[in-house]
This record gives C-alpha cells, sequence and structure tokens, in this order.
C-alpha cells in the first residue's frame, strides 16, 4: 500500500467509513485515491503541495470554490460524507472529493460543449466573492522554480501582458485544461480547483485552447469553440504563457 493511499484510508477510518477496496486513481501531479466502497475521491497533494507556504489556506480555497460551483452544477464537489478537509496525515495534505462516475477517454468534447461549459463556468465564477489569490501567485511560483535564464527573461516579459495585466479580473479556474474536465450523466463537470484565483478569463481560455490543440485539434474546432465561449481580447500572450508555463514545469 502506498503512503498515500494509506493516508487516505486513515481518515476515512476516523470518520467510520469503509475504504477495503480504496484504489489509486489515473491523475496528474497529486494522488487520487477513490475510497471504495466509499463514494469519495482523496486528492493528496505529493507534488504541488511543495509550491505554497500555507497550503492549508490555499486548499481551503479550493474546497470553497468546489462547494460554490458544485452546488451550481459545475463542479466536482466537496464530499458531504465527512469534513472534506483540508486534512493532514502522516506529512500528507488532501482534500475529500464527491466520486462521480463519468466516462474514461482521450475523445474531446464537442467544440461547442467545450465552450459553452467554459463559458458557464466563468458566469457562475463571475459571483463569486470568497477570497482568492491573484494570477500572479502563479508566476511567482513559476520563478521559484527557479527557471533556466531564458525562460525567467520570458517569464519577467510576460508579467505585464499576462500574470499582472491590467484588464478586467474576476475569480477563474487557473489550470483550465480538457484534462480537468469529467465527461458525466449530467454533462462536463470541472475538477482539480488548486489553482482558482483571481485574473482575465483569457487565462483559462488560453488554457483550454493549449490543451486541445496538444490532443490534436484542429483549428476549425478552436474556432467553434471560441464562437460557443463568445470571442476575447487577444489570446496570442496568454497562449504563450501557458506554454512557457509547461517548459518551466517540465524542466523543475
Amino acid at each position: 500500500m502506498t503512503a498515500e493511499l494509506r493516508a487516505a484510508c486513515s481518515v476515512a477510518r476516523d470518520y467510520e467509513l469503509p475504504c477495503d477496496h480504496a484504489v489509486v486513481l489515473p491523475g496528474g501531479s497529486n494522488s487520487l485515491v477513490h475510497l471504495k466502497p466509499t463514494p469519495a475521491v482523496a486528492r493528496v497533494m505529493t507534488a504541488t503541495a511543495v509550491l505554497h507556504d500555507d497550503v492549508e489556506t490555499w486548499l481551503t480555497r479550493e474546497v470553497a470554490v468546489g462547494r460554490f460551483l458544485g452546488q451550481r452544477g459545475l463542479a466536482v464537489a466537496p464530499t458531504g460524507l465527512l469534513p472534506p478537509g483540508p486534512h493532514q496525515r502522516d506529512g500528507l495534505w488532501m482534500t475529500i472529493w464527491e466520486y462521480v462516475p463519468h466516462e474514461s477517454t482521450s475523445r474531446l468534447p464537442g467544440a461547442g460543449e467545450l465552450g459553452h461549459s467554459l463559458r458557464r463556468l466563468h458566469s457562475a465564477l463571475a459571483e463569486y466573492t470568497g477570497e482568492l489569490e491573484p494570477l500572479l501567485g502563479i508566476r511567482d511560483w513559476l520563478a521559484g522554480l527557479d527557471p533556466a535564464p531564458e525562460l525567467r527573461a520570458r517569464l519577467d516579459e510576460l508579467t505585464p501582458l499576462v500574470f499582472d495585466s491590467p484588464g478586467p479580473a474576476q475569480a477563474i479556474h487557473g489550470d483550465a485544461s480538457v484534462g480537468n474536465l469529467l465527461r458525466t450523466g449530467r454533462g462536463l463537470l470541472w475538477n482539480d480547483l488548486e489553482d482558482v484565483c483571481t485574473g482575465p478569463v483569457e487565462w483559462d481560455v488560453a488554457g483550454i485552447v493549449t490543451s486541445v490543440r496538444t490532443r490534436g485539434a484542429s483549428e476549425k474546432y478552436v474556432e467553434e469553440l471560441l464562437d460557443a465561449y463568445g470571442r476575447v481580447d487577444e489570446l496570442a500572450g496568454f497562449i504563450a504563457a501557458h506554454e512557457l508555463y509547461t517548459a518551466i514545469w517540465q524542466s523543475h
């Protein structure tokens, strides 16, 4: 049993919830533990927690936004079977979320469906009044990864245009990508809200565009996605910033 599995099950058992068949799900930077047969998933921070000085506050914000969006049917919600956290166990931080049955496929959603889903997300988040960090915080932790000089210079160049943009800002997902969406019986649900922040909506739109292009989407698909979302200001700088984000993260 991995340390992540052991820690997540320990939290579940504190609340007398069965997890005898718990399994680690395919995930990204962190570990996802499905606490089977309990319909809950622990997101155990194994990579990104080191990027934050105050992990508890950071995760508390994620849970608050998840609850706000979950109540509106737009995102996976924190579990109601036990306190969703954040919890710390054996040196590992985690939050607990509803398990939502979903289709496991690499097939892209319809371009229109994806664009409308992001628009609904932003429309809801525009009404969120909780405290969030600005997008500039993402720039700061990228700089904290000590990128190579040429990458650091590019980060500095893009900061006033993207990360510290003077344009309108609101609550945004922060890491909007196809990989952070679940295809469910209720439609597309957003997931993985750990990078939620305030900033220009163009950051999320560029994230989705970069994500679908990486998965082989045509430019016609991208145009249909943007038409469904509703046209936004120039995205070139934001797309460049996402590409830089990936380069710095992968070089770390």
